[in-house]
């Protein structure tokens, strides 16, 4: 494992800062009873744990009460609950043509069983979106504004405070998909006029797999889309109306939180700025490498523009996961291929029929392995 060079960080960052493991480790050791269904030390010992990583959370993301981060398996659970627990029959909902299928797949459901329309905004062959558009396709009442911080296929970051504040000028819920931006781009969620925030813990936040959040702002309620034990308020039949209780029914991944808040801690001493800084140098490094090479087309914002730390290219006449596998195999570096779960933002920049290849950094990558990926792929263009 030690000779992969690892350029997917964009689906799961790899590998994780020695402080996760340890924390997990801990975690399982002393804190890996119920939390809040005891009063036994080592259940209030898993409560500290779930409580100090919510606190760590708040602190990233400048969330007042830490209380209103509900914690998830993964950020397509915290998309589904807040797209479901918010949408009634009717709604009219706004979206943009680089959503994500974690997006897409929820509304288009509540399309066909709710009756609700959307209406997803285009944008041009750089994954960019003008605002103009937004605010046309806010015309009629709409309930909610939904769209990803920056797209897992093209790195385009979209500038979420002037949606947001599009959003809120006509009585719509914000919400954002962090995906790909978490832990790298500084996220405020009140100045940014965000009301729900969507992300992952596996990926920009550093911790492992099976951990996410949603952020969920004071006065928004959403329906439970979970009902079951949440150690509080038990004589009720109904769900508790306190948070995070209210979201969060049944046990809670508490080892893999420890890792979370270790992650978010690693996170929050790098700061998302230099994080930033060094991603986007990567990228430009790559972009500059693979510009020459004939037939190769690269997919996003131009060279020295913002973008998160992906870079997705096609060659002309070759299949994207015929790449992937060769990179894998002949030169031992990871990336992926195909659609990425995003076929609207596909249709976008026309490559619905090749897929891409998509080559993703992350703050372990350094300009070595940029690099091979660079010498690999003028080998294979030969």
């Amino acid at each position: 494992m030690n000779s992969i060079i690892y350029l997917d960080h964009a689906a799961t960052s790899w590998p994780k800062p020695p402080g996760v493991l340890q924390a997990m480790q801990i975690a399982m050791e002393h804190s890996a009873a119920n939390p809040g269904r005891g009063s036994h030390a080592m259940a209030v010992k898993a409560s500290r744990v779930l409580f100090e990583a919510r606190m760590q959370l708040a602190r990233l993301f400048h969330v007042r009460n830490a209380n209103d981060i509900i914690f998830t398996p993964n950020t397509t659970m915290a998309l589904n609950m807040a797209i479901k627990g918010l949408l009634k029959e009717g709604d009219h909902v706004v979206a943009t043509m680089v959503e994500h299928n974690s997006v897409r797949r929820p509304l288009e459901y509540l399309k066909r069983t709710l009756g609700i329309t959307v209406d997803y905004v285009k944008v041009n062959d750089k994954g960019e979106l003008n605002l103009r558009d937004v605010e046309m396709a806010l015309k009629q009442p709409t309930a909610l504004v939904v769209c990803n911080h920056s797209s897992n296929l093209l790195g385009s970051i979209l500038p979420v405070e002037d949606i947001g504040r599009l959003a809120h000028s006509c009585g719509a819920i914000f919400l954002v998909d962090a995906a790909q931006s978490a832990g790298i781009l500084d996220i405020d969620v009140e100045r940014m006029n965000i009301d729900l925030l969507a992300f992952p813990g596996h990926k920009g936040l550093l911790g492992p797999q099976g951990t996410g959040g949603l952020y969920i702002a004071p006065h928004v309620d959403l329906e439970p889309m979970l009902h079951g034990g949440t150690g509080s308020q038990s004589e009720e039949k109904e769900q508790p109306t306190v948070r995070p209780d209210r979201y969060e029914a049944g046990t809670p991944n508490t080892v893999g939180i420890g890792g979370l808040r270790a992650g978010v801690d690693k996170v929050i001493e790098l700061t998302p700025k230099w994080i930033y800084t060094h991603e986007w140098n990567l990228t430009q490094q790559l972009l500059i490498g693979l510009e020459d090479i004939p037939n190769i087309n690269l997919l996003g914002p131009d060279k020295g523009m913002p973008r998160t730390g992906i870079v997705s290219f096609v060659i002309d006449h070759h299949d994207s996961s015929e790449i992937a596998f060769r990179l894998d195999r002949e030169f031992g570096i990871a990336v992926r291929a195909g659609l990425h779960c995003t076929p609207l933002a596909h249709y976008a920049v026309h490559t619905e029929q090749t897929g891409a290849v998509r080559a993703s950094v992350g703050v372990s990558t350094t300009e070595v392995e940029v690099e091979s990926l660079i010498r690999a792929m003028k080998h294979l263009c030969k």
